[in-house]
């Protein structure tokens, strides 16, 4: 029920950003469409490689090498399990040099993902925690959360160029020719647009991970070994000595947050509306309440 809900919330998300896509190309057409077409195709272009080489990209940006399977046997072991019991192919595995507690999956679909782990993750975590975190990972590449990213930010783009164009209007001319659009509405609109498109965009995502915590405990069954994992990345994101140490430019990138399995640095935003993961104490929650409906856990709060 959890995952119909949110997969029911991420399409009228998607829904609302199109609206109001649509709705400022309206206002600067003047109803017409041949400017909403063009922003459109330029933000659908610079997509259009992110969707494709997004895993590559990020992969570089993290330093990550190859998995070697020898030096990473748990590893291996863990993920052709969990591919097996989802049916699907065995993922690329890489291992990024840095220290701190974090790990993120990246590819268009399951046969072309790639999973990254940070070697801090790694020493950090037992087995059953890696694979709780492991299993989140895959969840997000079977739930074609890339394609929805990728999507969002599509729609997002061409809002936010839609929007600084409208800046222009009161230059541009006589704003009758535009459908009799008000100019001060113009500029009202170009500030508010990407402040809504923003917030929607991190609702998504924030949906998502919420769902890949979820169906990730779904594929492991075992959800505490997740929240056990989440709770020793918020103590690292909070260790002071840890803060941004060794961090990569994967890691640095306020565009690659989204990414991983807990904002790098235990980074949030100034208003939850603008953060692109929930509150890991929330994910927790949840996450023992999935537990008690599985018989894992007795009633009340978990020490």
């Amino acid at each position: 029920m959890g995952e119909m809900f949110k997969s029911a919330k991420t399409f009228v998300l998607l829904a609302a950003m199109s609206g109001l896509l649509l709705l400022i190309g309206a206002m600067f057409d003047g109803g017409g469409g041949g400017f909403l077409t063009i922003m459109m195709i330029v933000a659908i272009g610079m997509n259009f490689f992110g969707y494709f080489y997004s895993d590559k990209l990020a992969i570089k940006m993290a330093r990550a090498q190859p998995m070697d399977e020898a030096r990473y046997p748990d590893v291996y072991a863990i993920v052709r399990d969990l591919a097996r019991r989802a049916g699907q192919p065995m993922p690329r595995l890489y291992i990024s040099p840095s220290p701190q507690l974090n790990a993120f999956a990246t590819g268009r679909n399951p046969s072309h993902a790639a999973v990254c782990i940070n070697e801090g993750l790694y020493r950090a975590l037992d087995r059953d925690e890696l694979e709780g975190v492991i299993g989140h990972e895959l969840q997000h590449v079977y739930n074609r959360d890339i394609l929805i990213g990728s999507v969002a930010a599509m729609i997002g783009t061409a809002i936010s160029y839609l929007a600084l164009m409208l800046r222009w209007l009161p230059i541009m001319g006589n704003s009758n020719d535009r459908g009799g659009m008000n100019p001060i509405a113009a500029i009202a609109a170009s500030i508010i647009a990407p402040i809504v498109a923003m917030v929607i965009q991190a609702s998504i995502t924030r949906s998502r991970e919420s769902l890949a915590d979820h169906t990730g405990a779904e594929l492991t069954g075992k959800p505490l070994a997740l929240a056990s994992a989440l709770a020793k990345l918020e103590r690292g994101a909070n260790d002071p000595r840890m803060h941004r140490a060794g961090a990569t430019k994967a890691e640095t990138n306020p565009a690659m947050q989204h990414l991983f399995i807990a904002a790098p640095f235990g980074g949030r935003a100034a208003m939850k509306m603008f953060s692109t993961h929930p509150p890991i104490p929330e994910r927790i929650a949840a996450l023992e309440e999935q537990a008690r409906r599985m018989g894992q856990l007795g009633p009340g709060p978990r020490r």
